[in-house]
């Protein structure tokens, strides 16, 4: 069964910075400094348990009243799951509480067809990131335009 926990600012971020590491340190190639950017106690966390095993994790940080969603990661040996499109949409629904109607990611260019199936669309133009192609993706509109009811 799939739950989910809330984390806010940089404590007790033991189980989402594991996820991350694995996924985007050692898989990915992404330098700790850059995947560690200091940010952590700025945002609100998730992390999706199967059980009592830690398996996808993401974080939302309001900028310019923007929900910046980011840092979305699945365990390589849970992938095809669902838990990174249920953390995505938990993540929509809370900024949607939270009245931000505009949802941004920085999204990796291989999984801009993931947040668009989630109703984000691509603006600007493809930049590189930690040597990762990205785009820029923004998503107008609360949980409901996502499959979710708030």
């Amino acid at each position: 069964m799939i739950q989910a926990k809330w984390l806010i600012g940089g404590d007790g971020l033991d189980d989402a910075h594991m996820i991350r590491r694995r996924v985007f340190i050692e898989e990915q190639g992404i330098d700790e400094a850059v995947e560690m950017d200091g940010a952590d106690g700025d945002a609100i966390h998730l992390v999706a348990y199967d059980g009592a095993r830690p398996v996808a994790t993401g974080r939302m940080r309001l900028i310019d009243n923007q929900a910046v969603i980011g840092r979305v990661a699945v365990l390589k040996e849970e992938r095809g799951k669902g838990y990174g499109d249920f953390v995505a949409r938990v993540l929509i629904w809370q900024a949607a509480e939270m009245r931000y109607d505009r949802q941004v990611v920085h999204a990796q260019l291989p999984v801009a067809g993931f947040y668009r199936k989630l109703g984000f669309s691509a603006v600007g133009e493809e930049y590189e990131e930690a040597g990762i192609p990205h785009i820029t993706m923004v998503r107008v509109g609360g949980a409901e335009s996502c499959g979710l009811s708030v």
